[in-house]
Order: structure tokens, then sequence, then C-alpha cells
């Protein structure tokens, strides 16, 4: 197969985490006989520098022009801390996703049985968690009609969404539910919002579609309540764009860390993916930002395209780098040497060769991943 993948590395630690992803991709490539083509294009602080512009109208032409986007994360402190910025990171983003049509982002959350004791819930909680997240992407609140009173005292920011909306991310929950454990849970709040009603009775009447899928309701408020308490009883969440966005970071914890989260945003046409931490500028340079959900976001763009086999072996190169602590100071207390860069080679070197299982430690700390 021939891709054509626009690479969007962005700010802080994105191009970094960015870097491991795409040479995790050029070993699947390699070793599946594919050809993979990268185009780096500026996006988000990084492009305001440039260009003034969060998303400059280069970018957004070769994302258009490519079979997808791989992208870091965005965002600058200097942004941050002004309130009063006009032009912001975060806008490149957004504009993004409406521009490409990306109305559904795909967040997996799972419990690594190596990492159990990583994740500030007890092992007993989150044992077994395997979730999947459909958030809305394109609509309500974050991209409604915001208003500043004239002397700046008075705001508001208008939440609304459409039957069509709220029908296709459904469908795309309910067909992902029956892969799995046939469950879909709606995260609403509609004994409050006139949204969330519309929200739950649009839903209800999609899964008359799906008749081997149970459908239940939560209030958002008590969704993230049951994320710590009972996280194993979700199969599917499906929920609207700023209670996903809250509910997802919660479900870091249940990892470890939010390093390990990785995401797809996709639409009728564009796919994009990307790891859900922020840029961290704090971490630039350092080596110790975790790659992994930069590689496992890497592994759904595979399965977007049907290299099934493909994804399968970049995740186990993820999980056998659990295993062995290959990773980033996050989640390793067993070695301090283990850089960003170290771990994005050891799994690439896993896709070569995936039968060793006997990892050369001495190499690793020199700085050259091999398998032995």
């Amino acid at each position: 197969m021939k891709l054509s993948i626009a690479v969007l590395a962005g700010d802080g630690i994105g191009p970094e985490v960015t870097n491991q992803a795409i040479k995790v991709l050029k070993a699947v490539a390699l070793e599946f006989d594919h050809t993979f083509l990268f185009n780096e294009a500026s996006v988000g602080a990084t492009a305001i520098d440039l260009f003034n512009n969060p998303l400059p109208d280069e970018t957004l032409k070769l994302c258009k022009a490519s079979d997808a986007i791989l992208f870091g994360a965005i965002g600058d402190p200097k942004y941050d801390n002004d309130p009063s910025a006009k032009v912001r990171p975060e806008q490149g983003l957004l504009k993004l996703r409406k521009e490409l049509g990306l109305y559904a982002n795909i967040r997996p959350v799972k419990a690594y049985e190596t990492l159990l004791s990583k994740s500030p819930l007890k092992k007993q909680i989150i044992q077994g968690t395997d979730i999947s997240i459909y958030r809305e992407l394109t609509g309500g609140i974050y991209f409604g009609e915001k208003k500043l009173s004239e002397d700046g005292n008075t705001a508001s920011d208008l939440c609304e969404y459409s039957r069509f909306e709220i029908e296709r991310i459904a469908h795309l929950a309910f067909k992902a539910a029956q892969t799995r454990k046939k469950k879909v849970t709606l995260v609403d709040k509609a004994n409050v919002l006139e949204t969330s009603r519309l929200w739950r009775k649009v839903v209800t009447e999609v899964a008359e579609n799906y008749k081997d899928v149970s459908l239940d309701f939560l209030f958002v408020d008590n969704a993230a309540m049951q994320m710590i308490l009972n996280p194993k009883q979700f199969d599917v969440i499906l929920t609207e764009n700023l209670f996903g966005d809250v509910i997802s970071d919660e479900a870091s914890v249940i990892g470890g860390s939010i390093g390990l989260l990785a995401s797809a945003s996709i639409g009728d046409t564009y796919a994009m993916f990307e790891p859900i931490h922020g840029s961290y500028p704090q971490a630039t340079g350092k080596g110790i930002a975790n790659p992994i959900a930069a590689i496992l976001s890497a592994a759904m763009l595979l399965e977007h395209f049907k290299l099934f086999e493909e994804a399968e072996l970049v995740k186990e190169g993820v999980e056998k780098s659990l295993k062995l602590h290959i990773t980033t100071p996050d989640l390793n207390s067993k070695f301090d040497t283990i850089t960003t860069t170290k771990v994005g080679d050891f799994i690439a070197d896993f896709i070569s060769n995936p039968k060793d299982s006997n990892l050369n430690f001495t190499n690793i700390h020199l700085g050259q991943s091999t398998i032995i």
C-alpha cells in the first residue's frame, strides 16, 4: 500500500514523539513492503511564530492532499498565560477539525497488566478495563457563537447540536460496540441541558437499528465518578464535545500516564491521528516525553487503512516495551536512562524482529536499541 501522510508535529514535545511514530511506521513499511510518504508542515504556536497563523493555508492544503494526518501536540505557555491573546495555537486545531470535517474522535483506554501499579487507582478497580470513547468533535460549545460584552464583564458561549451531527457519530459508536462487548453508554446532562435532551432522544432512536447492542445513560457528573469507582462497567462511551474532552482526560489515570492515550479523529473524507496529551513544554528537548501515545496513534492509522496485522504488531511492540520497562520516566522506576528516542528505537526494532525476546540492555543504555 502507498500512503501520503501529512506530518503536523506542532509544539513542545510534539516533534519528539511524532518522530518516534514515524520511525515505527517506516519500520512497518519496510517489513510489509508498503510505501509511506511523509510531508511536514507547521501548525500551532510554531506556525504563529512563522506566519502569524496557527493553521497556514499551505498546511491545510497539504492535509487535504494527503491520505492521512499524523499530528503531534500544540500549545505554548506564552498563550496559556495570556487570556487576552487574539491568535492562539488551539484555534489552528479547531479550524483543522472543522475544515476537514473530523467529527468523530475515538480514544481507546486500556489498563495494561504490567502498569496496574502505576495508576493512582487500586489494581482491583482498573484491572481488565478496556474502553473506547467516541467524542463528537466539530459541534457543541467549542464551536458555538462566542460573545463578550463591550465592558468585558459578561461572556457567553453557545452550545448547539443538530440531529445530523448526533446521528452520524452515534452510528459509528454502535457499530464499534458490535465488535466489542455490545454496550453503549451515552454521557450527557439531560436533566439540565436542552442539547443533552436532543442527544438522548436521537441516540435512543439510532439504537433501534442495533438490537444486539444495549444502551444506557449516565449524567456526566455521575459518569466522571463511575470512571473512578468502576471503569470496567464501560465498553463504548458516546458523548458530546466538551464532556468527551473532560471524560477522556480523566480516563488517562487508569493507564497510569496520559502519555499512553492515542486517538483518531475521523470524518467522511479525512482522518487524523494524534496522542491526546498536550505539548508539555517543560519536557521539550529533555528526552523524557513518552512517545507511546504517538506510536499507538500510528497503529490506529494503520487500522484505519485496514492494515490490521501491521497495527497488531505495533501494539505488541508497545506491550513488549512496557513489559521490559523500556519506557520513559513517567512509567519507569527501574531504569533512568531510557529516553524518548530509545523507546521508539526499541519498538521499531521489534517490528523487524518480533520473535526475538531477549533485550540487550547494554545496547539500550548506549542508545543502540537492538534485540538479540
